[in-house]
């Protein structure tokens, strides 16, 4: 079997009696039987995940990886596609959202070139993983060929288990990459069976017009196309990106080594969808941020019963979402490993 499906193959469902313990651990603590609400359930789903009684998420990483997009010949977007390499400079520079909100939690940030446009010579900080020079215009052809589809997964996978081997213990998905939107709004359509008007938003702030014309080119690619909802590979083939590719295989790694994933907003759905349609145990590793103020997020959400942890108006992506969500679910680890029991309460004196 090659890597996809041996990773797959790993994955396990979480067991109950790791949430049981959990729970039995939590409600001894000095506080009221489930008083810290959803910081209780984050703490119960950790120690399942890790089936560790004293789980740790100190070492805490942010993939942001990024793509070119073809569809973005279709005038889909309010930026040229040139944004995207300009971008990745500003990543590894520091100077972005996502670089200002992960010193805040203490989270690190790996930047990836799955498919820019561009060529980055020697450039220090960048992990250099291009399956192409951005994908094809998939209203003329497919976004990218089978083997290509398969490459991005199998990419996202090995970066993930780099990282787990240096010691990190927490990951967070985040992407960069003009015309993104497009290509996840056609997956999400395909995964769900949703109508492109009901997922298709705003993007970078597109007018009403520019709108409508990004439902078409949905609607058009879907119709040509005629993607395989059964086939995880062949949507991505067709109407996918190099980075949502890359995200799902980063979600299958990190399950497959009991690590839990934080997944941002629309795009990074994108990428949960493909690898929820190959391994639906996957679900349960992975935290959903936020609902992305983007037209559809929360309907895609609702379709997969998922609830994201926050509801802030964001849709910049670049994982800023996934590293706030992060500090939430911390704190609720936090509270599991530091807090004193009620019986411990009951010995103090002054």
């Amino acid at each position: 079997m090659g890597l996809i499906e041996d990773t797959v193959d790993s994955v396990e469902p979480l067991k109950p009696e790791w949430f049981y313990r959990a729970s039995l651990h939590l409600d001894s603590l000095a506080k009221p039987k489930g008083s810290l609400g959803k910081l209780e359930e984050f703490a119960k789903r950790v120690v399942a995940i890790t089936e560790s009684e004293r789980p740790n998420l100190d070492r805490k990483a942010v993939f942001v990886l990024a793509g070119d997009h073809g569809v973005t010949q279709e005038n889909v977007s309010a930026y040229s596609r040139e944004i995207t390499y300009l971008m990745v400079y500003n990543f590894l520079r520091g100077g972005a959202a996502i670089n200002v909100l992960a010193r805040h939690v203490g989270v690190d940030v790996f930047v990836v070139d799955m498919g820019v446009d561009w060529v980055f010579d020697e450039t220090p900080g960048l992990i250099v993983r291009k399956i192409n020079r951005g994908t094809k215009n998939f209203v003329r052809q497919p976004a990218m060929s089978f083997d290509e589809a398969k490459r991005c997964i199998e990419t996202g996978i090995e970066l993930a288990l780099d990282k787990i081997r240096e010691g990190y213990n927490f990951i967070a998905l985040g992407d960069m990459g003009i015309g993104n939107t497009t290509s996840s709004a056609a997956v999400m359509c395909v995964c769900t069976g949703l109508n492109p008007k009901d997922v298709v938003g705003y993007g970078t702030g597109v007018d009403y017009e520019t709108w409508k014309r990004k439902v078409r080119v949905v609607e058009t690619a879907l119709s040509i196309h005629n993607p395989d909802p059964s086939s995880p590979v062949d949507v991505l083939s067709k109407v996918g990106g190099f980075e949502i590719g890359g995200i799902a295989g980063i979600i299958l790694g990190a399950a497959s080594k009991r690590v839990p994933v934080v997944v941002d907003g629309f795009v990074s759905t994108a990428g949960a969808l493909i690898a929820l349609g190959l391994c639906r145990a996957v679900g349960e590793y992975m935290f959903f941020a936020h609902r992305s103020a983007e037209r559809g997020h929360g309907n895609v959400l609702s379709k997969l019963g998922f609830t994201p942890i926050l509801d802030l108006d964001m849709r910049l992506g670049e994982g800023t979402g996934a590293v706030l969500a992060m500090s939430l679910i911390e704190a609720g680890v936090k509270i599991y490993n530091e807090m004193i029991t009620l019986k411990e309460v009951s010995t103090l004196s002054l």
